[in-house]
């Protein structure tokens, strides 16, 4: 349920679409600028925090095993999940997911999933049996307005950062599937094709006026929305338009000429953030390699008996065998039901 939206008095309305029509907007901005874009990561991979503007949003990337639809056999699956918090806006409340949750999470999932961004065939373990089902779960935490930019930038950013431990597969039947520890074997990142960068417009008026990254307050006197997801090489990946009067081609086509230039200005800075923080992580991490390490010794069973002047006899001592060794730190999953 979604309720208690502000909403703009006369005089706040006006204002708005008079400093508009002057080509300035209320927090100083113009038309086509994009609010501040800041980019940070979580200790663990997979994590991402994006705030734009008064915008904030968390990402988080998870993935298991799973069996795969039968008629994509040798593909991985990819979802989006997005949760409101009731401290983001007063019209979010917990529980079931209102309009807005449902259609930030399909606009997300039309522009990463059906443009195929991430590799889904990298994704598949065994043909039929496992694949990786990659969940991308975004939380917003305060809505400034604009949410399907920024949680879309926060998806691509927690996906860019993840890694997914690595599989090999054995057994007698070769169905056997180990999964090793991150300790043991370096985890592997997902395969990215490209990144499709969401960026919405605001139409006010009758369609003549045109901003990019709407406010929280500008969202609220809009007469009508778009999103197109593009990448940096200008390719569309999908449209969105979120109801309101009807926009002329020419105006649509302006706002994908300003929407690649856009993409390629995010997808940089994105890519920059996700350098910085793998550099980072490289350098804190430490690499213990002794030059030798002692033998674990088991002793199952010593004894001794009297032989006459100094003489002992000894059982056996065992070490552990090389199989023990390498089995440390894997997980084997026979079949999944």
């Amino acid at each position: 349920m979604e309720h208690l939206r502000w909403r703009p008095s006369v005089n706040e309305r006006e204002f708005i679409e008079s400093a508009l029509q002057s080509d300035l907007r209320v927090d100083g901005r113009h038309s086509f600028d994009f609010r501040k874009l800041k980019i940070s990561f979580g200790r663990e991979d997979g994590s991402s925090e994006v705030q734009l503007g008064e915008t904030h949003v968390l990402g988080y990337v998870t993935a298991q095993l799973v069996q795969p639809y039968r008629d994509r056999a040798n593909e991985g699956t990819l979802a989006i999940f997005t949760e409101f918090s009731p401290m983001a806006d007063p019209a979010f409340e917990p529980g079931r997911p209102g309009e807005s949750a449902i259609e930030l999470g399909r606009v997300i999932d039309r522009g990463l999933r059906e443009s195929r961004a991430v590799d889904m065939e990298s994704l598949c373990v065994v043909a039929g049996k496992h694949v990786w089902s990659v969940r991308v779960d975004l939380h917003i935490l305060d809505n400034g307005g604009n949410l399907i930019d920024a949680a879309n930038i926060a998806a691509l950013a927690a996906l860019s950062t993840f890694r997914r431990p690595e599989c090999t597969v054995g057994g007698d039947d070769g169905q056997q599937v180990i999964v090793h520890d991150p300790e043991v074997r370096d985890p592997l990142p997902l395969t990215i094709h490209h990144m499709p960068i969401a960026v919405t417009f605001a139409y006010f008026g009758e369609g003549n006026i045109v901003v990019v990254d709407p406010t929280y307050k500008e969202e609220a006197v809009m007469g009508g929305r778009m999103t197109a997801t593009i990448n940096s090489n200008g390719d569309i990946c999908a449209i969105q338009k979120a109801g309101g009067e009807g926009v002329m081609s020419s105006v649509v086509m302006q706002c994908l000429r300003i929407a690649s230039v856009k993409a390629a200005d995010i997808t940089s800075k994105i890519k920059k953030a996700v350098d910085s923080y793998t550099t980072e992580k490289a350098l804190k991490k430490v690499k213990r390699l002794p030059a030798s390490l002692p033998q674990k010794v088991i002793v199952t069973d010593v004894t001794m008996e009297d032989k006459g002047d100094d003489e002992l006899e000894t059982q056996t001592v065992k070490t552990p065998s090389d199989a023990q060794e390498k089995s440390k730190g894997t997980h084997i999953l026979k079949e999944f039901h």
